[in-house]
């Protein structure tokens, strides 16, 4: 009697401890249209910009403009002592008077030996060295001439103008300062069109893009915004950053989008069928991903190795091991163990 009354207490308790199952909130996989979207930032800049500089050396002795300033076509922007340009256009003036005087004695002997040879009072060799001597005073005119067209263009070039409409980037003269030729004393970008450049990491060019369209908008406040389009890709990777420069053309910008405004630029990826999940979905299976699905027809658990496309923000895109229509445990899964019952969380979800 007494081993009875202990075998039916054991039975009592295995019955008591049966195994239940666990609850789970679960989603059934279907793959959705997903649009991915780049985002980079970058800044304003002319497309047309212009290193200015004298043409000739020379003490800086007035500089009418500074960073910032915005200039018109043939501005003055600075100026250089012209004494010895202004020498030498004074110098070249005397030679051309020089020459001058030397031509008319020249044509004089050539029209008096003329006379002469028609009338035979003079020999053939000293007509030739007139009409000779004649065409070297032309020459030499000529030439001083020319000096004196380059004398007057080193002094016109003392004083420095702006070759456009535009905005003044950058200065690298004071007075006082001697500068020699072509050396870049101001930097020019020009009014009109803009551009925005942005450095692009290379493995941004794996994936493939709707168009060449990029959406525009100022950091500091995103409600000014624009449309572009690419318009030229550095063919050569910087050695130092490991980037590709971009310039987008922005089409008809914004009065905000002044020189040198951040500006962040939105490109968006071509559609494809992707199976997203919630971060608590996914598990491991030794050192691989995995995840936990449920069959309908046991109600049991069982773990699923996948393969992980991208992390993103409170998701993970799934791009192998899953297909359409299987359900799959989104939280309740550091519960399970392979072959568990379970129970969905509201019946089916």
């Amino acid at each position: 009697m007494l081993v009875s009354i202990a075998l039916a207490g054991c039975n009592d308790h295995a019955a008591q401890t049966t195994t239940r199952a666990t609850l789970v909130r679960t989603t059934i996989v279907q793959p959705r249209d997903r649009q991915a979207s780049l985002t980079l930032t970058g800044e304003v800049q002319a497309r047309f910009r212009a290193d200015l500089s004298f043409r000739v050396s020379g003490r800086v002795i007035a500089r009418t403009v500074d960073v910032g300033a915005h200039v018109n076509k043939d501005d003055v922007l600075a100026r250089l002592d012209p004494a010895e340009q202004q020498a030498d256009v004074d110098a070249a003036t005397a030679a051309v008077a020089s020459a001058e005087a030397q031509l008319r004695v020249a044509k004089a002997t050539f029209e008096r030996q003329k006379a002469l040879i028609a009338s035979g009072f003079t020999t053939r060799t000293v007509y030739d060295q007139a009409q000779e001597g004649l065409r070297t005073a032309e020459g030499v005119l000529e030439a001083a001439k020319a000096q004196l067209g380059t004398s007057r263009d080193a002094l016109g070039n003392t004083v420095l103008r702006a070759e456009a409409d535009g905005l003044i980037t950058a200065r690298n003269l004071e007075v006082g300062q001697i500068v020699p030729a072509a050396q870049p004393v101001f930097s020019l970008a020009q009014d009109g069109e803009r551009d925005a450049i942005f450095e692009v990491y290379e493995s941004v060019f794996l994936g493939q893009t709707d168009s060449r369209r990029v959406t525009l908008a100022l950091v500091s406040d995103p409600g000014v915004a624009a449309a572009g389009e690419v318009r030229e890709i550095s063919p050569a990777i910087d050695a130092k950053s490991s980037t590709i420069r971009v310039k987008v053309s922005i089409e008809n910008p914004p009065a905000a989008m002044t020189l040198g405004s951040a500006v962040s630029g939105t490109v968006k990826a071509t559609a494809q069928k992707e199976i997203t999940l919630p971060w608590s979905a996914l598990v491991a299976a030794g050192r691989k991903p995995a995840v936990w699905t449920v069959d309908p027809k046991t109600q049991t658990a069982s773990l699923k190795p996948v393969s992980v496309g991208a992390y993103e923000a409170g998701q993970v895109l799934i791009k192998g091991g899953l297909e359409p229509g299987e359900r799959v445990v989104v939280d309740g899964g550091k519960l399970l163990s392979v072959g568990q019952s379970v129970t969905e969380e509201g019946g089916q979800s």
